[in-house]
């Protein structure tokens, strides 16, 4: 008797994915007290771009205000800070630690039509946002376009004579 297996392409990817989550565990080191030692701490960042400049909301909760470090340097937007990890408790008080702490480093390559000049950054509630601002040739610009007026050619004509 012949078995038929429908074939399903995305058990396999979520198999190869198992494999390649384990295979960066085993390499990143054993266990779950390495997260609270190394630098695996790296915080979602949202951009949004609208007609005045870019705007970067990074989620950096825990994270005490002199512990950032914003810089713009060869218009690359580099933010780094650190997650400390306090031990007041004894660690044996602990059952699970799923938070991640360590240091961390975000870079962004700026578009040219960024003006370095013009940045403002807030803190509040665990989020960082930074406000840049675009160059003034870079903000778009609008032209009225008259209909059933004069053209061109009729000016030039009418201002020559």
């Amino acid at each position: 008797m012949t078995v038929i297996t429908r074939w399903d392409p995305f058990r396999e990817l979520a198999t190869l994915q198992d494999r390649m989550n384990r295979l960066f565990q085993e390499t990143a080191g054993s266990g779950e007290t390495s997260l609270t030692t190394t630098g695996a701490f790296i915080p979602p960042v949202d951009v949004y771009e609208d007609e005045q400049g870019l705007r970067l909301k990074l989620e950096v909760p825990g994270i005490e205000e002199k512990d950032l470090d914003v810089r713009i340097e060869n218009n690359v937007l580099s933010i780094r800070g650190e997650r400390k990890f306090e031990k007041e408790e004894k660690e044996e008080n602990f059952h699970r630690i799923e938070r991640r702490y360590g240091s961390f480093a975000r870079s962004f390559t700026l578009p040219n039509t960024i003006d370095s000049e013009k940045i403002a950054a807030e803190y509040k509630n665990g989020v960082l946002t930074l406000q840049l601002g675009k160059k003034a040739e870079a903000k778009p610009k609008q032209i009225k376009v008259s209909i059933g007026g004069p053209t061109l050619e009729a000016k030039k004509t009418s201002s020559a004579a």
